[in-house]
């Protein structure tokens, strides 16, 4: 008989990130850990003479009973090292089981729910990405009716990259494009420069002393009418530019790809993000997902609607746009249907075991949509933040910005992809992928300081 229960995990010694995701793999071998919680850094509780938590929830469905259960969470302490010390003293990892199915439990060694479920942030907080309804079976009450309770500011959200930590809410970031192709929509391909390596070595240079917080590096066209592209070829055009910028710079690195093998040779040549343009549509390769492949390699992985074919599309400039709607139907509600989709793709990423706080998602402006649909989904941006995850805002040049522009052509659309920016910050985008670093930058750092409550002091 398969049974729930919820998992706390915690970490404050070492490399605390590894410590989680080598206990989600342990946990794994004993129980199906159905869905992780956002990652939280919190303050220690009581000793605070320590460093920072790093917290999370996972849920299981597990056939062992309680004892059982408490038996091989031990064990699995045990084994990444966690040693005994003083009482809520620093540790490598902590698990403690807070609910088992609905039960009221209590041993000498074992009491459910756990009895600081009520009084923490750091549990009450994951346990609400899981699910706000969760009964607490001794208090008769819900997770979201103890939060409130609770009356605490939700600790903040952590993403790890390689060895950085993205805390989400502390102003949107920008992403520099490097496109490493002879034929990219926006003129800006160095892979038709003398030295394209050399080329995207300088530019990402310029990126980053401009304030470039990522940089993202792809080597496959999507523009409208482009060139089918060899897997080898891809891989040759982007891992020796991976190769020369890894030891380098100082900014995580992003493959931009939808083919697994490309993904793969990236990750090995340094890159610690996955931005896949199929929003995992693209099929499996060799058996291999994009997902499984974030997984495995503990990185990142965007998530972009995308309706356009991902061989060949529509020409049309800069941007892959919908066929045309039928005429005597209703109108197309696009926010409602990218929506829809992006949570089949996190349905997919979640089965495929990339933690909830690795997972970012992409509307996908320009990519099989109409202009119009594009001015629906930047004014109704915030309604995806109902799916609770980071969200990737990237318009920079593209058509629809022309068209609303005026005409304005692909090389003069710098002010028109500010505007789209600064509406889709303001929404909630907290990432913008650009051309233009420097521009952008200085534009999103303005949104960020009214946003935040910009004073004199600052």
């Amino acid at each position: 008989m398969n049974h729930t229960a919820y998992i706390a995990l915690g970490s404050n010694i070492g490399d605390r990130v590894a410590y989680l995701h080598t206990a989600l793999n342990a946990l794994s071998s004993y129980s199906t850990v159905l869905e992780t919680s956002h990652l939280y850094e919190t303050d220690p509780m009581l000793v605070t003479d320590q460093p920072l938590f790093l917290n999370a929830v996972c849920k299981v469905s597990t056939q062992l009973t309680p004892s059982e259960l408490l038996r091989a969470v031990k064990q699995t302490e045990d084994s990444l090292g966690r040693t005994k010390s003083i009482r809520y003293g620093p540790r490598v990892i902590d698990l403690d089981i807070l609910f088992y199915d609905d039960a009221i439990i209590d041993t000498p060694d074992l009491t459910v729910p756990h009895v600081g479920v009520p009084e923490r942030d750091f549990v009450l907080a994951p346990l609400l990405d899981l699910d706000g309804g969760l009964h607490h079976p001794r208090l008769d009450l819900s997770v979201q009716d103890l939060w409130k309770k609770l009356n605490k500011r939700t600790p903040p959200r952590v993403m790890p990259i390689g060895k950085r930590m993205w805390h989400w809410g502390r102003g949107a970031r920008v992403m520099g494009i490097l496109n490493i192709t002879p034929d990219s929509f926006s003129g800006d391909g160095l892979e038709a420069a003398q030295d394209p390596v050399a080329a995207a070595l300088t530019l990402a240079q310029e990126f980053i002393a401009a304030g470039a917080d990522i940089l993202d590096i792809g080597g496959y066209s999507t523009r409208p009418g482009h060139t089918n592209l060899s897997v080898d070829e891809e891989i040759m055009r982007v891992v020796p530019v991976f190769n020369a910028l890894r030891d380098v710079v100082d900014v995580p690195l992003s493959i931009d790809t939808f083919r697994v093998e490309v993904a793969e040779a990236a990750l090995d040549a340094g890159a610690t993000w996955l931005n896949d343009v199929s929003g995992l549509r693209a099929a499996k390769q060799d058996g291999n997902s994009m997902a499984a492949l974030a997984a495995r390699g503990r990185v990142p992985l965007v998530l972009m609607h995308n309706r356009a074919p991902l061989l060949t599309v529509r020409p049309v400039d800069g941007e892959h746009s919908s066929p045309p709607s039928m005429p005597g139907k209703a109108p197309h509600d696009v926010v409602a249907e990218v929506s829809r989709d992006l949570s089949a793709a996190l349905e997919i990423a979640r089965r495929d075991r990339v933690p909830r706080w690795h997972r970012i998602i992409d509307p996908g402006i320009g990519f099989g949509k109409t202009p119009a649909q594009h001015a629906a989904l930047i004014a109704r941006l915030n309604e995806l933040q109902a799916l609770g995850y980071p969200l990737l805002f990237g318009s920079s040049r593209k058509g629809f910005l022309g068209k609303m522009g005026g005409g304005a052509a692909v090389n003069d659309r710098l002010s028109a992809t500010i505007a789209a920016n600064t509406m889709a910050v303001e929404r909630g985008a907290q990432i913008v992928r650009v051309h233009d670093v420097r521009e952008n930058v200085q534009a999103i750092r303005v949104v960020n300081a009214i946003l935040s409550g910009f004073t004199e002091s600052d």
